[in-house]
């Protein structure tokens, strides 16, 4: 058997199967795209001794997306023309033969989420975590269901019950922080710079059940700004008018609703 080659290759230079019946779509390529931006470019794409794909015509398009110059192929120019138009049709089939361990998925994710990774980077959506029983904050109860955005939940009352949590114990922004430093260190014009370090506070990790201790422990006007950014919810006429609807699962662990979940 010969053994492929792999190298660099243009991405202009790639020439796609005419064809091929494996679709791609536009969302999908967005997927792939992101992917590649965060873990690179890790899967390379197979083509024969005239850079014709083979195998990877999704990863081709998200690297045009991406604006890349060359990407990694493996040049696999043994096969024959029979074998290659098999192949192309095989890659693609046969890896729809696999299934989930809906289990191990849940444990996977839920120790992501609680590292503040985004889980939209694995390539699943929101239907994709209920249908292995996680709900969009990668935990692994029961995903909540339309109902329970506008379902009563009693008002949690914040006492204290221990010690006062440090800051260090309820956000985690060792990954923001990360991030900028990269940013300030690539020397950008300053309102993308700007721009960037805001966006990049949303990999700051909030621990929710910390954050009501701790609120229990503060003076009145740290309470009110605490409550002003949602951090604790007590008037929930106020939070769904601020546009925080999405943080119901967080005020049904607080109240202790979840614990009776369906």
């Amino acid at each position: 058997m010969t053994d492929p080659k792999y190298k660099q290759a243009k991405v202009a230079d790639l020439i796609p199967y005419a064809r091929n019946s494996r679709t791609h779509s536009d969302e999908q390529i967005t997927k792939i795209a992101s992917s590649i931006r965060e873990f690179g470019f890790l899967n390379p794409v197979i083509v024969d001794g005239q850079n014709g794909i083979i195998a990877g015509h999704g990863r081709v398009m998200a690297a045009q997306k991406l604006g890349l110059i060359e990407i990694p192929v493996l040049q696999a120019d043994h096969l024959s023309d029979a074998q290659k138009r098999a192949y192309i049709i095989a890659d693609n089939r046969l890896a729809l033969d696999a299934g989930w361990d809906a289990e191990m998925l849940r444990v996977e994710f839920a120790e992501l989420a609680d590292l503040g990774f985004d889980l939209d980077l694995t390539g699943f959506d929101d239907q994709d975590f209920a249908d292995i029983g996680l709900d969009e904050f990668g935990s692994g109860e029961p995903a909540l269901d339309d109902e329970k955005y506008t379902a009563k939940i009693e008002t949690p009352i914040y006492e204290i019950k221990g010690d006062k949590p440090a800051i260090l114990e309820i956000c985690d922004t060792s990954k923001t922080d990360s991030i900028i430093q990269d940013i300030k260190a690539a020397k950008l014009p300053q309102d993308v710079e700007v721009f960037l370090v805001a966006a990049a506070h949303r990999h700051t990790v909030l621990n929710y059940e910390k954050i009501a201790e701790f609120y229990a422990h503060q003076p009145e006007n740290i309470k009110q700004l605490m409550r002003d950014s949602a951090l604790v919810i007590i008037d929930y006429g106020a939070a769904i008018e601020r546009g925080y609807v999405k943080l119901t699962k967080e005020m049904q662990q607080l109240s202790g609703e979840s614990d009776h979940a369906a």
